[in-house]
Order: C-alpha cells, then structure tokens, then sequence
C-alpha cells in the first residue's frame, strides 16, 4: 500500500509538471539617457541655477516607477547614462550605445545636437527629446524616430495667450532679451497673439548688458514707458533682467512670461490629481524639487515602461506603434490622460500655469475648442505642422 501510494505521488508531481505553465522568461529593457546642456554664460541677475542633474532625476524615478511593475512581469529595465560635455561627447556617446545595441533614448539636447543624432539613428531606434523646445524640431524638422515630451515654446506661449484673452488683458508690453531661446520664446508668442485675438502695443527689445541688482527701480520704470497696456510679457529664458521687471514697471501692471507668472511642463506648486505624490518621491530621491526637465524625462521613461507593459516585448517599432496607437495613454498627474500627436510626435499635455509660490491656472481653457482635443489648441496643430511621421 506504502508503494503504491508513493507511486501515485510521484505520478501526480511529474502530471504537475507537465501542465504547470513554464517560468515567464525576463525581458531587458536596455535604456540610456544623454545630456548636454550648454554652459549659458555670465547671468546679470540673482536668479537661482537650474540644477546640473535636471532631467536625469526625473529619468531616475521613471526607472523606478518601471522597476516596480516590472518586476511582476519578468521585466528588467536598465538605464545608462551619459552627462557630456560638448555636443561632440553627446553625438559620439549616442553612436556608442547604439552600436551596442540600446534603442530606447531619452535626451536633454539642444536642437542642433538633436538632428544630429536622428542622422545617425538606425531605423529601429526610438529618441525622445526631454529637453529642446524650439518649434522648427515640431514644425519642419521632424524626424520619425523623434518624440517629444517637453512642451515646445509654441505650447507655452499659446497657454499664455489663452490666459490673457479669457482675462480680456487683450494689450500687452513685450520685452525680449538678447539670446537665442529669447527670440525662440519672444517668436512663438508673437504667433500666440495673433491666434488668440491679443495686441502687443511694445514690442522692444531688452540690450543693457548693467547689473540690474543696483539700477533696476531706476532703469526699468523708463525703459516700460509708452501707451497703455494690460500686462507685461517677458522673453528672458536665462534670467538676466526679467526677475527685476514686477513691481518696476512704469504702469501698476502684471507681469508675465519668463518671469512672473510663468507657462511650464511642471512646478514644484502642481499637486492635484496625484501629484502630490510624485513630488514626494521625487524629493525623498533627488533631495530636491522636480522641474520641467525632470518632468519630462519622466513622462520619456514612463511611456517606455507603460508600451513594454502592454506589449510584454521590447520591440522599439512596435512600442512607437503602441505610443500614436490608441491603445496608449499616460497617466501623468495632470487630470487627464496623455497622448502623442501622429503627426510630429508631441506629447499632448496640459500646461500649469504658475508663479514661485502657487498655481494660478491650467490650459487648455474650456472656452477654446477643438474639433478633437481641446489638448491639441496648445501648439502647433496638424494643418499647421508641415510634419507626418505617422503616415
């Protein structure tokens, strides 16, 4: 009886056996992060830096909010890193890790060093921009590996402009500073005015290279001069004068743009739908606050790790398929959910809008409607885009 039974036993583990389903096999997700962000020069202000990590933080957490999932799934995500220090260090960086097989790219780069790694990308690699803003990279030159996860500076001003044509502040006081991203962002509000109905009555351009810290109640009250307007709208992405321009004005006037109150991705004052939380994480990791960088490299990774979920492979076609599918979206603490425009491969997001100590408002704004998404009335829409990388 004793044998018999040990040879049924044996039976009944060796059936078990066979029927119990096979050990999921471990899927690596091989994923790197490149920055280059140029040195901006002297700023003439008091401004606090923006961090050197910016962006790597947030590409940090994004890998350990994957991991958490993952590791349920049998899926293994690994992120290499590379902080260079030229765009030649980036370019070739990139060349390197793509010989060595990765194809999942999150990067904070300028525009140029951008393109230029789209040029080398084979066709199965998949960046994602964390950092650039300019609009040519949205409007002309597109790429189909590229997708964007930081709001272009078109994304920006149109938040803004929304904002002051459903305030009626209809008559603004442009001031640009000399820099490049100051022009980037000046010229995109220009073309945010005229969409939204608004009249910049000034439109001057900011040249002193004095320290403002002395002067700036003096110098500031004259150079704002001029017909009446509704608001004061600053171009001054490095910092230089910008924080001196509220409370100087020559009219008792709100100021807004670079300074002030400000259109963003992402600020430490978001903390609805969630945020709240990832603020938390974010500051028990980074010992600090996240940023509009760190934002989106996190919504980079994140949208790496939710296509591989759903898919249960890492195929870099099929998740950039995934991502313009609409299978896709991003939870992402902004009160709804997130996707990519097939057209330039923008990621859709709505836009806080905020100064140092609070949140003022958030766009899009219900009164301005879209035939598909009222997301898609921020930035340039699809007849406005030269771009289809989807089709």
């Amino acid at each position: 009886m004793v044998i018999r039974g040990l040879k049924a036993l044996a039976l009944m583990l060796v059936s078990g056996a066979m029927f119990a389903p096979a050990q999921a096999q471990t899927v690596d997700v091989r994923m790197a992060y490149i920055q280059w962000v140029p040195d901006p020069g002297p700023i003439l202000s008091n401004v606090i830096p923006e961090p050197e990590d910016a962006g790597l933080r947030g590409a940090e957490l994004a890998l350990a909010d994957n991991q958490t999932t993952g590791k349920f799934l049998g899926q293994n995500y690994q992120l290499a890193t590379a902080l260079a220090d030229s765009a030649e260090s980036a370019t070739q960086r990139f060349a390197e890790m793509q010989s060595q097989g990765v194809r999942l790219f999150v990067t904070n780069l300028p525009a140029a060093t951008l393109l230029a790694l789209t040029r080398l990308a084979e066709p199965d690699t998949l960046i994602f921009n964390a950092g650039a803003k300019d609009d040519s990279l949205r409007t002309e030159h597109c790429s189909a590996n590229l997708l964007h996860t930081i709001p272009s500076y078109a994304m920006l001003t149109d938040a803004l402009g929304q904002w002051l044509k459903q305030r009626q502040w209809e008559e603004v006081f442009l001031i640009t500073g000399p820099t490049d991203a100051d022009k980037h962002w000046a010229s995109a509000f220009r073309r945010a005015s005229k969409r939204f109905g608004l009249e910049i009555v000034q439109d001057r351009l900011w040249t002193f290279d004095a320290d403002l810290r002395r002067t700036a109640s003096k110098e500031l009250p004259l150079f704002t001069q001029g017909a009446d307007y509704d608001a004061v709208v600053v171009a001054d992405v490095r910092g230089d004068f910008g924080e001196y321009v509220p409370f100087n004005t020559w009219l008792p006037r709100p100021v807004v743009g670079t300074q002030g109150m400000s259109p963003v991705a992402w600020h430490r004052v978001v903390e609805s739908w969630g945020a709240a939380q990832l603020q938390n994480r974010f500051r028990e990791l980074a010992s600090r606050e996240m940023n509009s960088e760190d934002y989106a490299a996190w919504a980079a990774t994140r949208s790496i790790g939710t296509a591989v979920t759903a898919l249960g492979k890492v195929d870099p076609k099929a998740i950039r398929d995934f991502l313009f599918s609409d299978g896709f979206q991003l939870a992402a603490f902004k009160g709804r959910k997130l996707t990519y425009r097939d057209w330039n491969g923008q990621l859709r997001q709505p836009i806080p809008l905020v100064h140092p100590r609070g949140l003022v408002a958030r766009a899009p704004f219900e009164s301005f409607l879209h035939p598909d998404t009222t997301l898609d009335t921020l930035g340039f829409d699809r007849p406005e885009s030269a771009c289809r990388i989807n089709g």
